[in-house]
Formats: structure tokens, sequence, C-alpha cells
């Protein structure tokens, strides 16, 4: 009996397989589904750690328990912001310890990922009315863990995009089709390249319209130092990695110093481009709403990317094998919850922030930039480690 309902799973599961998007999506409980109803329920958190921000403290100060919070009322909407995380956070971190060594689709624990929708919404409901009732100092270590937490989220993702960014240069190695491939190559490694000077050249005019912006012209110009200097490892003759991998990851870069410089707060004298992020205008409306669903499709699209995590790689993959690490995809967006709580109150427990802004302030600047000279790191140790690994083979073999 339990044999042909493994088979019956299995059966419409491979039928899932090879239908469409909207087929995987609405033919009942399924791992390719259910990650779609995970990545909807953290954007509603995250939208709700926003509500509660910037119009939960004409009802937050009737609460007793929010006199204590320091700062007075205006901590409120920071306090507001951890213990909505806090809920969150501890719902996946549930579910991580459910479904983490989840191997087979027709196990229990997938069962439970893919199912059982009305349980985990009332928990999920319960855990985030429960932190409201906490008391503030515990919100405030939750805080100072949510730190090491929101930096444990950025490196998981910094090691995911650069392992994207490796996999892209794989399959354009011009190995099968020479000419054809090749000619692909260069033309994206140049355009990499021209968009990355050309956004070089936009922060110095937009962040550093004056010698006396010092701090920024070094931020900018690091970066151009550490293009070059991932273009010169890539090039060298033991590594032969090529112009595209630094192409793409000098543009990661350059997007990072952005992001950096213009979290710098309103009142920096070397900002000549207006942004408006204090004013509440539409297009600061607009882009606090891009930037929200970019932080769920950074958790979401790194959540489903346990492969490049795994030591040992398979080489063969069953039918039966699951479609992405359950216990990894929870565990990156726990680490998430406490990701989008750093930005909304801009890594600072005891910073006002001001209503549709996100991730601004000198904290997170330095959060970015610190960020970014990682992600440098990161790339040059993982094609530089090969080459070292095997002349210690080489070394010991002798």
């Amino acid at each position: 009996m339990e044999e042909g309902t493994t088979n019956s799973t299995m059966d419409r599961y491979a039928k899932l397989m090879k239908g469409t998007w909207f087929s995987q999506f609405w033919n009942g409980s399924n791992p390719w589904m259910a990650r779609y109803v995970y990545g909807l329920i953290f954007l509603l958190a995250t939208w709700l750690a926003w509500a509660v921000r910037d119009y939960g403290h004409t009802t937050m100060k009737e609460m007793e328990r929010f006199k204590g919070c320091r700062g007075g009322i205006e901590c409120l909407g920071t306090e507001g912001v951890l213990r909505v995380s806090l809920g969150c956070c501890i719902f996946y971190f549930v579910m991580f310890l459910s479904t983490a060594g989840t191997s087979k689709l027709c196990e229990g624990r997938e069962l439970w990922h893919s199912g059982w929708w009305s349980a985990k919404i009332l928990l999920m409901i319960g855990l985030t009315v429960v932190p409201f009732f906490v008391p503030s100092y515990v919100i405030r270590f939750y805080g100072e863990v949510a730190h090491f937490g929101a930096g444990v989220f950025l490196v998981i993702q910094l090691i995911s995009i650069i392992s994207f960014i490796t996999w892209l240069n794989d399959c354009c190695q011009p190995d099968k089709n020479a000419d054809g491939c090749h000619v692909h190559v260069m033309l994206l490694a140049t355009t990499a390249y021209v968009v990355c000077m050309l956004g070089i050249i936009l922060m110095y005019i937009w962040y550093a319209p004056e010698p006396s912006c010092l701090l920024n012209i070094f931020f900018i110009t690091w970066t151009l130092v550490l293009l070059q200097l991932m273009t010169s490892v890539s090039l060298h003759p033991k590594v032969n990695a090529g112009l595209l991998t630094p192409g793409f990851m000098g543009i990661y870069l350059v997007f990072l110093c952005w992001c950096a410089v213009r979290s710098e707060p309103p009142e920096a004298q070397c900002v000549t481009k207006a942004e408006g992020s204090t004013k509440g205008d539409w297009l600061s409306i607009i882009t606090f709403v891009v930037a929200v669903f970019a932080i769920v499709i950074a958790t979401f699209s790194t959540g489903i990317d346990s492969k490049c995590f795994q030591f040992r790689k398979n080489e063969t993959e069953e039918e039966d094998d699951v479609p992405y690490g359950f216990g990894f995809f929870h565990f990156v967006f726990a680490t998430g919850a406490m990701y989008f709580a750093m930005l909304l109150i801009s890594w600072n427990t005891h910073h006002t922030m001001k209503r549709w802004t996100i991730d601004v302030g000198w904290t997170s600047t330095w959060v970015r930039i610190v960020n970014e000279w990682l992600a440098a790191c990161i790339y040059i140790w993982m094609v530089v480690a090969p080459i070292v690994w095997k002349s210690r083979q080489v070394a010991e073999s002798v």
C-alpha cells in the first residue's frame, strides 16, 4: 500500500516537472509551489514590519509594555520591526529544524514542507503576535543577534552570486564552438566593463562633486582598484579565468558601491543627485517598493541555490530527489528575516527611520562597503584556491 502511494506521488510529480510553471503552482501541494508560498509569506512579513515602523506608533503607544522603550515613542517603530522580524525568523527556523536533511520527495518531511498550510499559517500568525508581548530587553537582545544573522545572509548571498557568475562563465566557454562562443564572450565582457566604467564615472559626478568629498572619492576609487585587481588575477596565466567573470563581478561591486554611497544620510554634503528619500514623494515610494521586492527576490533566489554549498556534487540526480534543499531554503529565509529588519532600521537598533526610507545611514553605508570588499576577497580566493590546493598536493606527493 505504501509503495503504491509512493509510485502515485512520483507519477504526479513527474507530470508536474514536465508541465508549465502554472501547472506546478496550481495542481496541488508540491515543493515547486511551496517555495512561492513561502516567498509570499516572507513578503507579507516584510510589508507588515514596514507598516508597524511607519504607521504603528498611534496603536503601540497605548500598550503598556512599550512605555519602557528606550528613546520613548520614537523608537517604537524600530522595536516593532524587530518584533515582526523575530516572529518571522522563528517560523522559518522551526521549518528549518523540521525539514533539514530531507533528500527524497516521498518523505514525511517533504509533505510537511509542501502541505499542511492551514497549520503553518496559524503558526505564522501566532509567532507574529507573541513577540509583541515580549519585554523590550529581549527584543533589544534579538536586535544584536540580528546583526550577526543578517551578516550570515549577506555572506551566503555573496557566495551564491559568485557561484552563479562562475557557472555563467563556464557555460560561455568557447570549447564546443570556438568562433561563435568566443565572439559572444568578448561582447559580454566588453559590455560588462563598459557598464562598470560608466557606473564609476556617474558616481564620481553624483557623489564626489568636490575634492573635499574624500570618503566618497576613496570608496569609488577603491572600487576601481578592486576591479583592476580581479581582472589581473583572472588573467594570470595560472588562473586563466578570462574577462567575463571579473567583468560581471565588477558590475556587482559597482552596484554595492552605489548602494553604499546612496545610503549616506540626507545631511551628507557630497550628494548632488537629489534622492528625495526623506520627503515621501512618489520617487521615494517607488524606490522603497522596488527595494522591498528586491529583498524578497534575493532571499528567494539564494534559498533555492543550495547546490552551490554542497561540498560533494552528485553527478547524477534521481527522479525522487528534492528539487532544492528544504532545510537550507528555510535557513536562508530565517536569516533573511533578520536582514530585512536591519535594512528597515538601518542596522541601528536606536535609530529613528523616516517614512518610506530604507537602509539609510552611515552604518548602512559601511555595511555595504564591507560587503563589497568581502565580495572581491571571496571571488579572488575562489579563483586562486584551486591552484593553491593543487600546488600543495604536488608538493606533498614529491
